[in-house]
């Protein structure tokens, strides 16, 4: 299979899967307890209609929005996602690219492989880091300057992660970080030769965010660790206020899933959220965020900029959200999966794609822009 061959987000899905390792490939693509959160997120799509209009002079079309003060290209971006130079080598570098030529906005997260000053210098568009809040307030502190001096224009603080959720793909392979697989786990590397000889011959994994914190020769802290022992389950609303405050600018929460959060987010200053259950990878049976969307824009989209993720393989799928409010959509399996399949070149394939299906669907809904899309478009079944 190749990378032309490949036309939509089950095409890179099934080229990742013939590349990378099993236990890999199900870190990526595995979620909580019994999934159904993970399959709910892209089915609730499938349970809203468009309707669109005609001739309505759709030469040229605007797939530009603005939101937490950044102008995009698209309205859709790369969320933040951990550990990308597993996937493939260049990791964040490919995704810093991808999203810079597109001109959309892209994420590194404190589990990232590649630092945020590296994939800052890579990409000329706007960039979010995403992090956790740490038992250590220093460390918190020390992390907001630090993503200050490097240029970042977008803080995103993840809340939905206050413990890890129960992924049994992982538990039956031994997944871990650093590595700790079971025999089942280590025969599923051995298939794929490929995939350890590009690991083993280029630089040496690490989380740039978190050196001195988390060692991935296993001396110092493994990532499960990192969850449960330097993570603070005690943190609230006062505490993230404080960090919004210091911040002085553009913040975000990430995994914010009810009315009542969404309006306390507004309340301490926060100037976007992102309806998000974390892909079905924390708690199984949450609503999925575009289930959520209406209601949290009609309670606070006048005062806070909405986002989405969850889901997302279509171009369609973006304009359901967006014609329900949200002001930028965004992807994670779907670069994730065209990443892995083939660097940097799937990850602009894929975005490439995604421009297209957008444009396409625009068209034929009859809308020269983006902000055209509304709630008459749709019907709900």
């Amino acid at each position: 299979m190749r990378l032309n061959q490949c036309h939509n987000f089950h095409d890179f899905r099934a080229m990742a899967r013939r590349r990378l390792p099993g236990p890999i490939f199900n870190y990526i693509d595995g979620a909580a307890d019994d999934e159904t959160t993970y399959a709910r997120n892209t089915a609730a799509f499938e349970d809203c209609d468009l309707v669109p209009n005609v001739l309505r002079g759709v030469a040229d079309v605007d797939l530009s929005v603005t939101v937490m003060g950044q102008k995009l290209a698209l309205p859709v971006y790369c969320s933040p996602t951990a550990l990308q130079r597993l996937f493939h080598h260049d990791g964040e570098r490919a995704v810093a690219a991808a999203a810079g030529r597109h001109g959309t906005l892209f994420g590194v997260s404190s589990l990232g492989t590649v630092s945020l000053e590296e994939a800052r210098r890579i990409s000329g568009g706007p960039q979010v880091y995403q992090f956790y809040f740490h038992k250590d307030r220093g460390l918190n502190r020390d992390m907001m300057a630090r993503a200050k001096e490097a240029g970042v224009q977008v803080m995103m603080l993840t809340v939905d992660s206050i413990t890890g959720g129960n992924r049994e793909r992982d538990k039956r392979t031994g997944f871990a970080i650093p590595f700790r697989l079971n025999l089942a786990g280590i025969a599923q590397f051995m298939a794929k030769p490929g995939w350890a000889l590009n690991y083993f011959t280029h630089e040496r994994f690490r989380l740039p965010q978190l050196d001195g914190h988390v060692d991935m020769g296993g001396g110092v802290m493994s990532i499960s660790r990192y969850f449960t022992e330097m993570l603070d389950p005690s943190m609230t609303w006062d505490d993230v206020a404080e960090m919004v405050a210091h911040w002085g600018g553009q913040f975000c929460l990430k995994g914010v899933m009810s009315v009542e959060d969404a309006r306390r987010a507004a309340d301490i200053g926060c100037t976007g959220i992102v309806l998000s259950n974390h892909g079905g990878r924390q708690l199984d049976g949450s609503r999925s965020a575009f289930d959520q969307l209406a209601e949290i824009v009609d309670a606070v989209g006048d005062r806070i900029d909405v986002m989405m993720d969850g889901g997302v393989q279509r171009g369609t799928h973006v304009l359901k959200a967006l014609s329900l409010g949200a002001k930028a959509v965004g992807l994670g399996r779907y670069y994730l999966f065209p990443l892995a399949a083939a660097g940097q070149p799937g990850v602009e394939r894929a975005l490439d794609l995604m421009r297209v299906e957008i444009e396409r669907a625009l068209r034929l809904m009859g809308c020269k822009s983006v902000r055209e899309l509304g709630r008459a478009n749709l019907r709900f079944r």
